[in-house]
């Protein structure tokens, strides 16, 4: 024992106190729990069950039978930048030039490079939960102070006003908007973005805004908080393909923001990414040429899957608000008087059912889990069937 006990002192001091301190992701390990088993539904990962359509894939294949292999530019194809600006200009009605786009290996770094960039040690990064994974991680690896905010089933999720102005110090550097949301699948409209400005501004807060999933809503279209009066100059937008073109193993991502701060977070690529690979870059100008028609017929599915499953749910006894995007809904398991993981755990080793703890995204979200209806419809139906006969379970236990 005592032999172990000094293993274990040696394997501390050799690894960050930073590192240490932060905890595996809980999506991850049910991934991990699932991989390779045929016989567990999973909706417990954030992927599209869609294959990347196959204009894009081949785009990617003529990419290395032309012999593009070779590094690109630090920022990315000028091409690609370029059409991202055209882009979001015939979304948003914001410009923007090439030169505030930078391509990122995934979203993930670029969320990354954003905290590093921006924050000095100490710096307080105000997240709004529950909320992705990543987001408390990174500001923790940055030297920064990750404060949560816990939103309420009663407000749809959504950080209001009052919750911002309460939790801003004199440390507060910035704010993390993440809408729409995951896991719970809420939105922001313009009304809503618009009662948060005067705090922003009041207070010079940068904004952190991760529309990755900006492309999938479904009653309400997407608002950039850029389009309102002086964002644009506070933001730093984080974005990619993953999601809207099922391209999430192509890894590609990007960040618009004011130059200064793309040419910071480029600073930080050019020593520790280099480049996003170009063969993925070349993917991701096709798709923004050519890829909205696939795009729309994956998202009309989502949409209808997002109606069967939610009302499925509730149907069984677990209160579900219907999600505005993205493609998670996040169900309240209180009735049945199990706590999060317990509940997520007996579902998986019980029915075979995988969805993730809600409190893998906060305390704000235990008492629910994170359900993706990015799989069939005939699996989500099967899905329904076993948490229904788990839930009748789980409520005569209690009886």
């Amino acid at each position: 024992m005592l032999g172990e006990q000094i293993t274990d002192k040696k394997k501390s001091g050799k690894i960050s106190k930073v590192v240490q301190s932060i905890p595996p992701s809980g999506i991850r390990e049910f991934f991990d729990l699932v991989m390779g088993r045929d016989d567990i539904i999973s909706l417990g990962v954030g992927e599209p069950d869609f294959t990347t359509p196959w204009h894009i894939r081949e785009a990617c294949i003529y990419s290395l039978e032309k012999g593009y292999t070779t590094y690109t530019s630090n920022q990315g194809l000028a091409e690609l930048r370029e059409l991202i600006c055209e882009e979001i200009h015939q979304d948003q009605r914001i410009t923007y030039s090439p030169d505030s786009v930078l391509i990122t290996t995934g979203v993930s770094e670029a969320s990354d490079l954003a905290m590093r960039a921006i924050l000095n040690p100490g710096e307080e990064v105000l997240v709004p939960e529950p909320s992705y994974v990543s987001y408390k991680p990174c500001i923790s690896l940055a030297g920064g102070t990750p404060v949560p905010m816990e939103t309420e089933r009663e407000d749809e999720f959504r950080l209001t006003p009052e919750q911002l102005e309460k939790q801003i110090t004199p440390k507060t550097r910035a704010v993390i908007l993440s809408y729409p949301n995951n896991p719970t699948g809420a939105i922001m409209e313009k009304k809503h973005l618009e009662e948060l400005t005067d705090a922003i501004n009041e207070h010079n807060l940068i904004v952190i805004s991760d529309e990755v999933y900006g492309k999938l809503t479904y009653n309400k279209k997407h608002t950039s908080i850029t389009t309102l009066n002086g964002m644009k100059e506070q933001t730093i937008i984080l974005n990619g393909f993953s999601k809207s073109h099922a391209m999430t193993g192509l890894r590609i991502g990007y960040a618009i923001a004011p130059e200064e701060i793309i040419d910071a977070m480029n600073k930080i690529h050019q020593y520790t990414m280099l480049c996003a690979p170009i063969t993925a870059q070349m993917g991701a100008i096709e798709a923004l040429q050519n890829g909205n028609a696939e795009m729309e017929k994956m998202k009309k599915e989502y949409n209808r899957r997002r109606r069967v499953f939610v009302r499925g749910l509730n149907r069984i006894g677990l209160d579900c608000a219907t999600p505005g995007g993205a493609f998670y809904a996040f169900p309240s398991i209180t009735a049945t008087g199990l706590g999060s993981e317990e509940f997520a755990a007996q579902l998986l080793t019980e029915q075979q059912v995988a969805a993730v703890p809600g409190n893998a995204f906060g305390k704000s979200g235990e008492g629910h889990i994170r359900c993706s209806y990015a799989t069939s419809l005939e699996e989500l139906k099967i899905a329904l069937e076993r948490i229904e006969q788990f839930v009748e379970k789980s409520l005569l236990g209690r009886n």
